[in-house]
């Protein structure tokens, strides 16, 4: 399964890191975080090395639906509730900013990358809901003038009440990260693929960070993968989780709504349009969950696929993928420091599925961190905050279910037996007292893998959904073979 920016857009190789390299700053990760920042210090002279340990934007940034908008979902009048209007109001402005920024990098780069401007609307379809959107317009009316009480879309069926918010946008996200990489390349940035950072240490009044062979040196250090790969001191493990929704891409063989559309209530769907070789499509995305948890397809893919029968009875369905965020417990991202005791090392993560305009507010507050500049956004998203966690209750869950899969789940009796699992699914199976995890291909060829996430030991679940073992932990992914494909985790899986 592709997305509709990779399978369209493939980007240029670039080599694995084969010598030691010395920077001003080393970053790692490629997606559109990591070349944001890497764009912006390169502009202002810093010699920059990029390292990936996959290809370039090939996991979050090629999965995502790329929307480009400060309506986050239900999120103003929660800030105004819990931090006060100024708080609410720049956390609005830093997001409005970003568009304005990432349209100003289109337009000075020249890049072709199908920017548009376009109304966002989050709305509700159940009477239930109405209070909720009614605070959250009174919320937006006390920081913007852009935003709208509707009762009506383009949508094909009808809302009872939504708001629309101007001036945001949508693009395409490979084709954008093409235009930057261009311009990282004549700025001299050295970007190497391939390359997984497994340590940072420091030296002297700098980091030598450690691939598989080879090291960096640098002054300053980003860690743009996502999902921060060290554990100790950050502990962003401890602080947030992973949440997993489904895409896809549809012909719909109809005229299409303009607008982007999100609905309040589960299941949650999340509607734009794309252009497919010159041809306006739907991108469906949502059913979201925490990442780990077992699922099917039918409860993913199977689910979108019912709805645009639904609404479009003709509808080609040409495109399926997954995508997965960083979803902090108090709703707002961690940008700036890694660690009050590692000076000079950075971090961005926790986007909430916003990472379009969150990476772009992320790229300059560390640009300006590292050149030592004013940002007024800085204690907004201040990574290292230790203020009380809102989301008591996320917190809860989040500690009952990391015991239950370090713990709890390894002692369970399993049921199921290598009988069981038909060709392409995948199980746990019990044997001589230890747990294998179990995939069968199309031909019944069987794939064995010690089922235990090689980051911090939880027990892994298999996702039936895209065929892959997922740990509910901390959200590592591994393909059927044990391949590891999403950090936290850096190692493969043991074979069975």
């Amino acid at each position: 399964m592709r997305s509709l920016w990779l399978e369209e857009n493939p980007i240029k190789k670039f080599y694995e890191l084969e010598k030691d390299e010395k920077a001003d700053v080393c970053i790692i990760g490629a997606g559109i975080f990591g070349i944001s920042t890497a764009y912006y210090l390169s502009q202002n002279g810093y010699k920059v090395v990029l390292i990936e340990r996959d290809k370039i934007a090939s996991k979050v940034t090629g999965h995502t639906t790329a929307k480009i908008t400060s309506q986050h979902g239900l999120i103003y009048h929660y800030l105004l509730d819990k931090y006060g209007i100024d708080f609410a109001k720049k956390y609005f402005n830093a997001n409005q900013e970003a568009i304005l920024k990432i349209e100003k990098i289109i337009q000075e780069n020249n890049i072709d990358c199908d920017f548009e401007r376009q109304i966002n609307y989050v709305y509700t379809t159940n009477n239930e809901e109405i209070d909720k959107i009614d605070e959250e317009i009174k919320a937006l009316n006390n920081i913007t003038s852009n935003a709208t009480l509707v009762d009506k879309t383009e949508l094909p069926f009808q809302i009872i009440k939504g708001i629309e918010l101007r001036e945001q946008a949508q693009f395409n996200p490979i084709k954008y990260i093409k235009g930057l990489i261009k311009k990282l390349e004549e700025n001299k940035v050295k970007i190497f693929e391939n390359t997984i950072c497994f340590d940072v240490k420091q030296d002297g009044d700098g980091y030598i960070c450690y691939t598989q062979n080879n090291k960096i040196k640098s002054k300053y250090v980003v860690i743009a993968t996502h999902y921060p790969f060290l554990n100790v001191p950050g502990m962003y493990f401890a602080k947030m989780y992973q949440s997993s929704s489904y895409v896809i891409g549809v012909d719909t063989k109809t005229d299409l709504f303009s607008g982007m559309y999100i609905n309040i209530q589960a299941p949650i769907y999340s509607f734009r349009t794309a252009l497919d070789k010159g041809k306006k499509i739907l991108l469906l995305c949502g059913l979201d969950h925490k990442t780990g948890e077992n699922v099917t397809y039918q409860d993913s893919y199977g689910k979108l696929e019912q709805k645009v029968k639904e609404w479009y009875p003709n509808a080609e369905i040409k495109y399926y993928w997954s995508t997965r965020d960083c979803i902090t417990l108090d709703k707002i991202p961690y940008i700036g420091e890694f660690s009050n005791i590692m000076p000079n090392i950075f971090v961005g993560t926790g986007f909430n599925k916003w990472g379009m305009t969150s990476s772009n507010v992320a790229s300059r507050i560390i640009t300006d961190m590292i050149m030592e500049r004013e940002n007024e956004y800085i204690e907004i998203f201040k990574s290292t905050r230790v203020n009380p966690i809102v989301n008591k209750e996320e917190v809860k869950n989040m500690v009952i279910q990391t015991t239950k899969s370090l713990v709890v789940d390894k002692l369970k009796k399993e049921k199921l037996n290598l009988d069981d699992i038909e060709n392409e699914t995948g199980g746990i199976i019990e044997e001589n007292g230890e747990k294998i995890g179990i995939y069968k291909d199309t031909e019944g060829k069987i794939h064995a893998v010690k089922p235990i996430c090689t980051h911090l030991g939880c027990l892994l679940n298999w996702n039936e959904a895209d065929k892959t073992w997922d740990c509910p932990c901390h959200a590592s992914r591994f393909d059927y073979t044990g391949k590891n494909i999403y950090n936290p985790a850096l190692k493969d899986l043991e074979k069975g």
